[in-house]
């Protein structure tokens, strides 16, 4: 029995990684046998090299091998491919063609993609692999194979099967032994290793000198992704070899060359978590914009009853409402008691009567209509001239002026504003 280092030498595989190394350890114990063999892993691993070593190290070595690729061929034709068909048999068949599993009888057929496989198609291949008989199309006589069959697939097979896509009684039939090879990213001591190989092939290939890469950029390329896997890390080196005229490569050349889809997977959670933040203050500001129409709403009705009831009225029969728009300590009753005195109200509460006066309400409507527009001046001019004289009094400093008037310095501020002093 042939080493793992030999069969990698001898059909080129580079890396030492121990996943790797087991792959190629299962594929060399099975290959005497006849075994149905299922090799797994992400497209772009290598998964065609494992039923090479098979065939090769097998007794069906002088026989044919055959890869199919079950993906690229047309529902349509794909049990004419693999079966043949008889002349006649469908518009087109002008003669008789045998099939794979018919050419390549005494040897090794790989299906690869064996997942993409109609299931019409995967009644047939079942037929062959119990009991070695197909049928080709158009004929109605059953003929017989000897083949060992290598199947490989990217596709998870039990989700395939709970799908309904491929029958469960195929893959056991398949996977007597399954073979897994690992992704590239989890092989990291592997990938500068076929990095350099590949740069080497293509130098020798175009005639040029082999490019290299800086140790940052070593550090990227470990690290990377790598959703292509080998094939992925092969077209990248072969890019960089013939379109750089440095041959020291760097890391911002590097990137240019690799799509950085991690970054933006980044950039898909940021602009969702802005999305949801916009959502989150977008629904504070309604609760607030909601709250402040009920304070209004409660800010009205108080200041209605107290023009209709006066103010000690007002304040026995609504002392929670008053709590609740202005708060409980002695400054805000002050404020309250002096513009109640004054009927004016706080500026940012001002309202026009039209907003506060419910027009089916007759004798409220007519209460503020009657309200003696001279009066309101005269008591607004002996406001402002109160206003000025302790302000002169107490040489512009409004907190002493404020404690003088008996009111606040905040209102005091608002009546400098709104009387424009």
């Amino acid at each position: 029995m042939e080493s793992v280092q030999n069969i990698k030498q001898r059909f080129e595989i580079i890396g030492n990684d121990p996943k790797l190394n087991r792959a190629i350890e299962k594929a060399i114990q099975v290959a005497p046998t006849d075994i149905s063999v299922l090799v797994t892993g992400e497209s772009g691993v290598g998964k065609e090299s494992i039923p090479k070593i098979i065939h090769a190290l097998s007794h069906r070595k002088h026989g044919k091998y055959i890869a199919v690729n079950c993906g690229a061929i047309p529902e349509g034709t794909i049990d004419s491919e693999l079966f043949g068909h008889e002349k006649g048999s469908f518009t087109g068949a002008t003669s008789t063609r045998e099939g794979y599993f018919e050419v390549a009888n005494g040897g090794t057929i790989f299906l690869d993609e064996v997942g993409e496989l109609p299931l019409t198609t995967q009644v047939r291949l079942l037929r062959v692999l119990e009991n070695g008989e197909f049928i080709k199309v158009g004929s109605s006589q059953v003929q017989k194979t000897n083949v060992r069959i290598v199947a490989a697939t990217n596709v998870n097979m039990l989700d395939a099967i709970e799908k309904g896509k491929f029958r469960e009684d195929l893959y056991y039939r398949l996977s007597t032994v399954e073979i897994n090879l690992p992704a590239l990213r989890e092989r990291k001591e592997d990938i500068h290793l076929l990095f350099r190989k590949f740069a080497a092939d293509f130098a020798h290939k175009y005639k040029m000198p082999p490019i290299k890469l800086s140790d940052d950029a070593v550090q990227y390329l470990l690290h990377y992704r790598w959703s292509g896997n080998i094939r992925q890390l092969r077209n990248a080196a072969e890019q960089i070899s013939v379109l750089e005229t440095n041959r020291e490569v760097s890391l911002q050349t590097l990137r240019t060359y690799l799509p950085n889809t991690e970054s933006n997977a980044l950039q898909v959670v940021s602009d969702k978590k802005s999305a949801n933040d916009f959502s989150n203050e977008r629904e504070i500001l309604y609760k607030v914009l909601f709250d402040m129409k009920s304070d209004l709403n409660d800010l009205k009705k108080l200041t209605l009853e107290l023009m209709q009831n006066g103010n000690a009225k007002v304040q026995e029969n609504n002392k929670s409402l008053i709590q609740k728009i202005y708060g409980n300590t002695e400054e805000k009753n002050a404020i309250f008691e002096e513009e109640s005195r004054l009927h004016v109200l706080p500026v940012e509460e001002e309202v026009e009567q039209e907003e506060f006066i419910d027009e089916d309400d007759n004798e409220n409507y007519l209460y503020a209509e009657a309200v003696d527009e001279e009066e309101t001046l005269s008591l607004e001019a002996k406001e402002i001239e109160l206003i000025k004289k302790s302000l002169e009094k107490n040489k512009g400093k409004r907190k002493a002026a404020a404690d003088e008037l008996g009111i606040s310095e905040r209102t005091l501020y608002r009546k400098i504003k709104q009387f424009d002093l």
